[in-house]
């Protein structure tokens, strides 16, 4: 079936099932289980996360279909429910690397970064910013003047 082929509401459950991917964690899941059956202790030590962490990602994964859950005993085992998962993500993950090839030979070499100055500003995450060491809020940001130095309040 195309994507033309769908309406609105098969469309919604098409983009749920890739939001589901767009966590890097569950990606990492995915990668752990392609080669064996796992279960929760396994994948928190090797992705070291937390239980509670891995199990959320886990139940996510599941209830979009791209893991099975068996329970053994009082464990639960994971593992690939479609093998087809695994070549999608092989796919999305070619198709990254292929990208990230043709930009950088356009670049010639990588890319330095710039010069790291006193007045450096790294941008962490929405709403937060570093500079000097110090993190700074949104809200400290708008109220700094303009010309003077950022400082945390």
């Amino acid at each position: 079936m195309q994507l033309k082929a769908l309406d609105d509401r098969a469309l919604d459950h098409v983009a749920a099932y890739f939001r589901a991917l767009s966590e890097p964690l569950r990606l990492k899941i995915l990668n752990a289980l392609r080669d064996k059956v796992r279960n929760v202790g396994e994948l928190t030590q090797m992705l070291d996360c937390s239980q509670a962490n891995v199990s959320k990602h886990l139940a996510v994964l599941t209830r979009h279909g791209f893991i099975e859950r068996s329970a053994r005993g009082t464990t639960a085992f994971y593992r690939i429910a479609d093998p087809r998962v695994s070549q999608l993500c092989d796919l999305v993950c070619g198709q990254w690397r292929s990208a990230l090839r043709i930009r950088q030979s356009c670049w010639g070499r990588r890319r330095q970064p710039a010069a790291r100055g006193a007045e450096h500003r790294r941008f962490t995450r929405p709403g937060k910013v570093i500079s000097g060491g110090k993190s700074l809020s949104r809200q400290s940001l708008s109220r700094s003047a303009p010309g003077h130095r950022l400082r945390a309040r």
